[in-house]
């Protein structure tokens, strides 16, 4: 598949893929797995699940969204034009987490009050895709950034806030 058409299918098939599940998706009927009913504890939950997703949306407006969904790459090509050389950096919640629009949706697949079968289903499978995910973002960037990006990975957490005292 040539490079500049490359995120752009992998997004188009990651929608297609999200909308068949959304649409053929049917319940589980099972017991509850948990369920906080603490109206403190609920508060907190629903809390973190709308902190996850303000994570998520901050994030892709901290980098570029037409490159984010492969669009640039396209255009780029249409053009006739050579993308320009990618560039290390390491915008506000990056310099805290290599990777928080992925931490952002863990926080929210996990951060509720009512877990059902279902859902349980549904967050380790999501959970699972994006770690399968990390694992390879991880490896490009370190092919693409070499030592530069090799020190911030020994300084940054990955998915968890933490600074290395070097």
């Amino acid at each position: 598949m040539p490079p500049a058409v490359e995120r752009s299918t992998y997004v188009l098939v990651t929608c297609i893929a999200l909308a068949l599940m959304f649409r053929f998706w049917v319940p589980i009927e099972a017991p509850v797995v948990w369920q906080v009913e603490n109206s403190a504890g609920v508060a907190l939950l629903w809390s973190l699940f709308g902190l996850g997703w303000v994570l998520v949306l901050v994030s892709t407006f901290l980098i570029n969204h037409f490159e984010l969904f492969g669009l640039q790459q396209v255009f780029v090509r249409l053009k006739g034009q050579v993308l320009p050389e990618a560039r290390f950096a390491t915008p506000l919640l990056y310099r805290f987490v290599r990777h928080p629009l992925y931490a952002g949706l863990l926080l929210s697949f996990w951060s509720v009050p009512l877990m059902t079968a279902g859902r349980l289903v549904f967050a380790f499978g999501s959970s699972a895709y994006i770690l399968i995910g990390v694992a390879f973002e991880e490896r490009d960037l370190l092919q693409q950034f070499g030592d530069r990006y090799r020190r911030y990975r020994a300084e940054v957490g990955m998915l968890v806030p933490w600074r290395s005292r070097s």
